[in-house]
Parts: structure tokens; sequence; C-alpha cells
């Protein structure tokens, strides 16, 4: 399927979950690697927040794409940020989603928004 860019200029993204390994295979505990690279891939829960609404988004960033000073809560940026629609039978039923992936997630400044008085 089809990869789409994701616009976060104007966006507040803010890290939930710290970058863990992907697991591959639960059974074994294979780690996900990227297919072309063969890198490990990593995994990180961040809220998308865009004109007044929210989002939780799971996002897979290669392991060199992770920088240092993540800290939960706070402001992030991810570097090529691309959503891919997919879909699956899984037991007889039909599942589908939108798969995320980043080439590297930063610390970012959070946005200063003036107030009227």
């Amino acid at each position: 399927m089809r990869s789409i860019r994701v616009d976060i200029s104007s966006a507040t993204i803010l890290l939930t979950e710290e970058p863990e390994p992907k697991v591959k295979d639960r059974r074994t505990g294979e780690i996900a690697k990227d297919a072309v690279s063969g890198e490990a891939l990593m995994k990180l829960g961040v809220v998308y927040i865009h004109g007044g609404e929210s989002s939780l988004l799971q996002v897979t960033v290669p392991e060199s794409g992770v920088t240092e000073g993540l800290a939960l809560g706070s402001p992030v940026t991810l570097l090529g940020l691309i959503a891919r629609p997919w879909e699956s039978v899984f037991n007889g039923q039909q599942r589908h989603g939108i798969a995320y992936r980043a080439d590297a997630i930063a610390p970012a400044a959070m946005p200063v928004h003036s107030v009227a008085a």
C-alpha cells in the first residue's frame, strides 16, 4: 500500500511511551528489523495534537534514529513521519489500521502560544 507523508509543522507531539525494541515474534522474542538495512526497530508512543484534537499514535523508528534527551511528557519531533494504511485477515476476521514510521525522533522545543489579555 501507499505511504503518506505526515505534515507535523503545525502539530504538537508529546512523548507518552519511551522507545523500546519492537518485537516481531512474541513467542521467540525476535526483534523486528528494517527490511532494507537490517537495523533493529524501536516502537514508541506519542500524542499528536493538531487543530484542537489529539490522537495517540504508536510509531516505529530505526534504533539509530532514537536521539538522546527524550523524556516522557516532553515535546518531540518525528523526522520523516509517514503513515501507511494496512489490512489483514486473522482468524477469519478482517483487521485494518494505519502504521506510523519515522526516520528519527528528537527532543523539540515547546511551542509558545500567545494569550490574549
